[in-house]
């Protein structure tokens, strides 16, 4: 019958679109619903004016090139899902305001990073390279644990991954004050905290240490056409091995069979039916579309137990001058009132932390001739939306905000941004949780912190959520958040999938 399938994958986020590709590239016969009328959720595009503005994406570690793929570039280039990169070959540069502040711009490349560290902070070279070297040792025993599909041997993860077992078991700011790196040291390494959502007193270093080695080793990328033609590429693939991806069909209901498993879902007025169910969208969403007595009492605790991830507030600039004339000359900016990322989360709201990107700097024709784009973001959960805001004075809060950051960095940088504005868009936890439907916008997921890191969510994710035939996918899911891993998650389910219906490696 045309409404059963192999796999529906629900959702066409990041994880949705890759697990979609895999198994339809497989010959699983694949169904992919999407509310919307495009494809990849933030990962998409949106025009203003003579604008087109990249919504999300800062830039993507773990891609590489042909010479030197990342996975990234391997799961796209196994897909058959053709993307045109371009590079940046800076990490970041960092400006901490105050009287102990500092700004250092950082290259990639471990040498030429390991030199520059040691110039912005004399003496922690040495310190910095055993950084870098402890991250070699968490790569080389993930890729120990991925050959032996999840099961390690126990013997050999402590007499061979001693340093993993270490690493993974604390946080980023223990094992860099155990390898005796000063303060200044820790905050500037520490920057890219605000692309977990979690100070690095509290994240696992495991976690960090992968992302940071990530962009540090093969440097940023971004795709020529933004996050989009990541999405649409995804799509191509689904679409040229006989899948089918259903846009404008959200998803209503989940379809249970007596003994509780998944069997199918509701969209577009019909009830279609699969052997697998694959969720990108988060798991208190499915809950909530579900027959509450389908739903196993642990699955249910699990995801209340859990709290949600951070989102953003996010002020897109189209401006009627070129970058060289603002005087931009850097396309990544971490812009902080301290170093220390626990006050920065904690005083978020006084705006201690924001990023500031001009994807010019990157793609120089990526706006109209004449022109540049600018972007700034700001960590903010949807809680931080005061409570007793009323619709009617939201525009002006919103916009209030996106004017202070803007003057901010002009008094900062010495640059004069808002006279030359010619297109502005401003969007918050609302406008993210109106688009991506997410509880209190997140753009995250759940928080990765404490009992519910990676690492945690990898050992167990067996048990964590235990309705027969559906597997979540995604940032809420055991991979967490960030473009790299929800790709990589929509890769390994997509996999799993196939191996479940199709047998074989």
């Amino acid at each position: 019958m045309d409404n059963h399938y192999d796999v529906i994958v629900v959702g066409a986020g990041n994880a949705g679109l890759v697990a979609a590709a895999t198994t339809a590239k497989s010959g699983l016969k694949t169904l992919l619903l999407e509310k919307h009328n495009l494809p990849g959720g933030s990962a998409s595009s949106f025009v203003r004016g003579r604008f087109e503005f990249e919504p999300s994406l800062h830039e993507l570690a773990g891609v590489g090139t042909k010479e030197k793929p990342g996975n990234i570039y391997q799961i796209f280039d196994e897909l058959g899902a053709k993307i045109d990169w371009r590079y940046e070959y800076n990490t970041f540069r960092t400006i901490a305001k105050g009287v102990d502040g500092y700004d250092v711009k950082l290259p990639a490349g471990i040498d030429a990073f390991c030199t520059e560290m040691e110039k912005a902070v004399p003496g922690c070279e040495k310190q910095v390279r055993a950084l870098f070297a402890l991250a070699k040792k968490v790569d080389d025993a993930i890729a120990y644990i991925t050959k032996m599909k999840g099961k390690p041997n126990p013997l050999v993860m402590i007499t061979k991954h001693g340093d993993f077992m270490r690493v993974a078991s604390h946080s980023v700011e223990q094992v860099m004050d155990a390898l005796g790196l000063s303060e200044k040291a820790r905050d500037i390494l520490c920057t890219y905290w605000g692309y977990l959502g979690v100070p690095t007193d509290e994240v696992n270093c495991m976690h960090y240490l992968a992302m940071l080695n990530s962009f540090v080793v093969n440097g940023a990328a971004m795709p020529y056409k933004r996050s989009h033609e990541m999405s649409l590429a995804l799509v191509k693939v689904i679409n040229d091995n006989g899948g089918e991806v259903w846009f404008n069909s959200e998803v209503t209901r989940f379809l249970y069979d007596e003994n509780g498993a998944a069997i199918g879902v509701e969209a577009a007025g019909k009830k279609l039916y699969a052997k697998e169910i694959i969720s990108n969208i988060i798991p208190h969403n499915v809950f909530n579309r579900s027959d509450a007595d389908k739903i196993p009492q642990r699955d249910l605790k699990l995801a209340n137990a859990r709290k949600f991830g951070i989102s953003v507030l996010t002020v897109y600039l189209g401006l009627d001058c070129t970058m060289e004339e603002l005087g931009i000359k850097d396309y990544t900016v971490f812009v902080t009132t301290t170093g220390n990322t626990r006050k920065q989360y904690n005083d978020r709201l006084e705006g201690s932390m924001y990023i500031v990107n001009c994807l010019n700097d990157v793609i120089p024709d990526c706006t109209p001739k004449g022109t540049c784009s600018m972007f700034f973001t700001m960590p903010l959960f949807g809680s931080d939306i005061p409570k007793e805001l009323k619709p009617e004075q939201y525009k002006k809060y919103k916009n209030d905000l996106a004017l202070r950051y803007l003057r901010d960095y002009e008094d900062l940088t010495g640059m004069s941004i808002v006279p030359h504005i010619e297109e502005i868009s401003v969007a918050t936890p609302v406008t993210f949780a109106r688009y991506l439907g997410t509880p209190e916008g997140t753009i995250y997921g759940y928080m990765n912190s404490g009992w519910d890191n990676m690492l945690a969510r990898i050992s167990s994710e067996k048990e964590d959520y235990t309705i027969p035939n559906l597997t979540f996918c995604g940032g809420h899911s055991a991979r967490s958040i960030g473009y790299s891993s929800t790709y990589n998650s929509g890769k390994i389910v997509g996999d799993r999938i196939v191996r479940k219906l199709k047998g074989g490696n």
